[in-house]
């Protein structure tokens, strides 16, 4: 019976090749933090916080691998690259397993322990891999697992705690005869590594008690790592040899070749057998920095550290190499926005409650011509002379793309010129004011969340915790507030969420409590909807979260309970008129269902073909026909190189079409085909062009101006297609609408604008 449950565990090893998506998407994910670092294949491996990128140390060359290629995009724990199989294996805070082969073409997800049910979540962990005559011993939260390399599956798995329980095994080694196996629950167990019947615990040994972070073998010798910083020697047999003791926590414990390697925090050192210390280095100037992963090949150091990336120092120099791939500051970005050529980026965080604490001090980055410019927190603080924290929402100037302003939802507004922080707008150099939270009067700081521009350039912006919540600034700097209260209980809202200006000019702005309130400024009349009920809004819930302005002047309302559409904005004001929103209704079938019902929506942004992509907090992206009716296409992390099913943000580059997602795990984008509309047809242009054999997407006829009509005739003068846009692009199945794939040839696009002054005609080749 001891051996039944470890026998259960596995009984087919279940491996799934993960899709590659480097056609249609972008990963724009931060390498800063080098989790673990592994060596072979004449490269270095370092695996970041959820992906992995590569050193090839001949050529010098960088290269990523993440969720576009086909990893998770979950939390890494530990890496390990086998030599004599050619695979890089890779290990999972969630107890994921993947596997990248075929040079570095094709991923293996294992996912045998992340689903098996008998095992906690918390316990699932890998914690190190190690290689022993062709099998990879897993250490796991809940054991040891053995994996066949040739085979590509599992074998045993051994629970080696008291009576046969799981208990967490931090690293394994084997020094023939035994494999050592640690823990940091129970000590160091040994058993006979040839022995057909491991998965019984009664063949393991308990030789030692305590807490270990890990053992490893040094050609003949073997040293044990107790999380307190005592190193032993850990002898055939008799008591255990206590060779050093460290005095900060050491952070990684390691063999490769013939070198053990020992990272603290803040060193690096480097022994051969019989612990004859090789190197060390103790600091490196120009760097600060803190380490957490660490490796010696080749008589050199690499040093994962926690936010500048790896640095490489050779034997005897105390000089450091960065290597850190271009990507943003952080995998938490928080908001986004776009303006043609550029992306900001805010790292702030705030809870569903919008509670700001702790504070968040992470930085900013901007990407510009494909390249990312990151401002830390300690530079952004020096160079506006005050703490600027959570920043939660970014707006680019639609008049002057180099005039970026941030809401920091406790310290005020960010102004950012040329890529330069240049004043932070707060209670000593403007007219806001700090908020104090009921009942206590607890001092807010100015909590600053949704904003937008209007067509005179100001910029309006909503303050929780006041009356005075709606602000705004006017191109030459002026602050006016204007108090809500007649509508709103202002200094008991502890969340005005999302803010979005109509055409007319109207002010909307959502709340966490209250609902959906309108401002019309030139009546200075106030208006709100909640979720009363028909006759009183028709929300679905007060809880409002992202608005959404669409090109026919339909205001589109995401709350934390789905999503409604305010289809009458021009009689908002109105004495008597029906303010209610409405719910989209969708066929499921032949049954009626509301669309996004209940879905928490996190973001709407309106797209040049004036479709909708809506976020959400648990099941990824929609993107919507412009009336709502049709799910044009659905990511999530599944299908999608989402790295997290929480989308917290979406900004769309109007010019070109991309899509960036904005996830708790970090930055995607995707190529998008719907651009903004043209002032005339100089910029037409088709692609694919031409569509070769084995194609089966879509042509994009892009550069167009509003409402243009595009038809397609063959040479001819057989009319296939016609359609007319929506924004600045439209798309082609190559049907012959939409009943049979046409056949090769010259097919004509005749393009005419809206106002029929304009035409342009192009060709498209089609081989089929």
């Amino acid at each position: 019976m001891k051996q039944l449950a470890a026998t259960l565990l596995f009984l087919l090893s279940v491996i799934s090749s993960a899709q590659n998506f480097e056609n249609q998407w972008d990963g724009h994910f931060s390498y800063t933090s080098v989790k673990s670092i592994s060596q072979g294949n004449d490269r270095i491996y370092a695996a970041a916080e959820n992906a992995v990128f590569t050193y090839d140390l001949s050529t010098q060359e960088l290269n990523t691998i993440s969720s576009i290629n086909g990893l998770s995009g979950e939390s890494i724990t530990t890496i390990y690259y086998s030599e004599n199989y050619n695979l890089l294996v890779i290990g999972y805070e969630n107890g994921l397993i993947e596997i990248v082969l075929d040079g570095e073409e094709n991923i293996l997800k294992v996912v045998d322990i992340l689903d098996k049910q008998t095992i906690p979540p918390d316990g699932k962990r890998i914690n190190h891999f190690n290689e022993f005559d062709g099998k990879l011993y897993i250490a796991t939260g809940f054991g040891i697992s053995v994996y066949d390399l040739a085979l590509l599956e599992f074998g045993d798995t051994y629970f080696i705690g008291d009576f046969g329980s799981q208990i967490n095994i931090t690293q394994t080694a084997v020094k023939e005869p035994f494999i050592y196996a640690t823990s940091s629950q129970q000590g160091v167990f040994r058993a006979e590594v040839a022995n057909p019947d491991l998965i019984d615990f009664a063949e393991w040994t308990n030789v030692v008690g305590g807490n270990y972070r890990g053992i490893q073998t040094l050609n003949s010798e073997v040293y044990a790592l107790k999380s307190s910083g005592e190193v032993y020697r850990v002898p055939d047999a008799g008591a255990f040899v206590l060779v050093t003791n460290f005095s900060e926590a050491v952070v990684d414990f390691l063999v490769k070749g013939n070198t053990l390697t020992i990272t603290t925090t803040n060193t690096i050192q480097a022994y051969s057998e019989g612990f004859v210390q090789l190197a060390f280095v103790g600091s490196l100037p120009n760097f600060e920095y803190e380490l957490q992963s660490g490796l010696t090949f080749n008589n050199t150091f690499y040093l994962g550290t926690t936010e500048i990336g790896m640095l490489i120092v050779p034997f005897g120099s105390n000089q450091g190499e960065q290597i850190l791939p271009d990507g943003p500051l952080l995998n938490q970005p928080f908001a986004i926005d776009a303006s043609p050529g550029q992306l900001w980026v805010g790292y702030g965080d705030v809870t569903v409650n919008f509670n700001p604490y702790p504070l968040t001090k992470r930085g900013i980055s901007n990407l510009r011509d494909d390249t990312w410019t990151n401002i830390s927190y300690d530079e952004l603080e020096a160079a506006v002379g005050a703490e600027v924290t959570d920043i939660v929402k970014v707006n680019i100037n639609p008049k002057d793309p180099n005039e970026v302003f941030m809401s920091s939802f406790e310290k005020g507004l960010l102004k950012i010129i040329d890529q330069t922080p240049t004043i932070l707008y707060d209670e000593t150099n403007s007219g806001l004011t700090h908020a104090f939270v009921p009942p206590n009067n607890g001092d807010a700081g100015i909590r600053i969340y949704g904003s937008d521009f209007d067509r005179e350039n100001n910029l309006w912006f909503v303050q929780a915790f006041k009356d005075e919540a709606l602000i705004k600034r006017t191109p030459g700097g002026q602050i006016q507030s204007f108090d809500v209260s007649d509508v709103v209980e202002g200094t008991n809202e502890p969340g005005f969420s999302d803010l979005k200006i109509s055409r007319e000019g109207f002010v909307f702005f959502g709340a966490s409590r209250h609902g959906l309130v309108g401002y019309n400024p030139s009546t200075n009349a106030f208006n709100i909807i909640t979720d009363g009920g028909v006759g009183s809004g028709n929300l679905p819930t007060n809880n409002i979260r992202a608005l959404a302005f669409d090109n026919q002047n339909r205001l589109w309302i995401g709350s934390l309970n789905g999503l409604r559409v305010l289809f009458s904005v021009g009689s908002f004001f109105e004495e008597g008129a029906n303010t209610d929103a409405q719910a989209i209704i969708i066929l499921d079938g032949d049954v009626p269902q509301e669309l996004l019902f209940e879905q928490s929506i996190t973001d709407i942004e309106v797209d040049g073909s004036n479709n909708k992509w809506i976020a959400t907090a648990t099941s990824g992206v929609f993107y919507l026909s412009s009336n709502g009716q049709e799910t044009l296409l659905r990511f999530t992390k599944d299908n999608s190189p989402l790295p997290s099913n929480n989308v917290q943000d979406i900004a769309i580059d109007n010019l070109n079409g991309t899509v960036y997602f904005a996830t708790k795990n970090g930055l995607v984008a995707y190529n998008g085909t719907s651009t903004a509309p043209r002032d005339n047809l100089e910029g037409v242009y088709v692609f694919p062009n031409p569509v070769r054999p084995g194609f089966m997407g879509n042509v994009t006829i892009d550069g167009l101006t509003a409402k243009a009509n595009v038809k397609i005739t063959d040479i001819e003068g057989n009319l296939v297609f016609e359609d007319t846009s929506e924004g600045g692009s439209i798309i082609w199945d190559t049907t012959a609408f939409g009943k049979y794939r046409v056949a090769s040839g010259v097919y004509l696009v005749l393009i005419t604008t809206d106002d029929a002054l304009e035409t342009k005609v192009s060709k498209i080749m089609i081989i089929r």
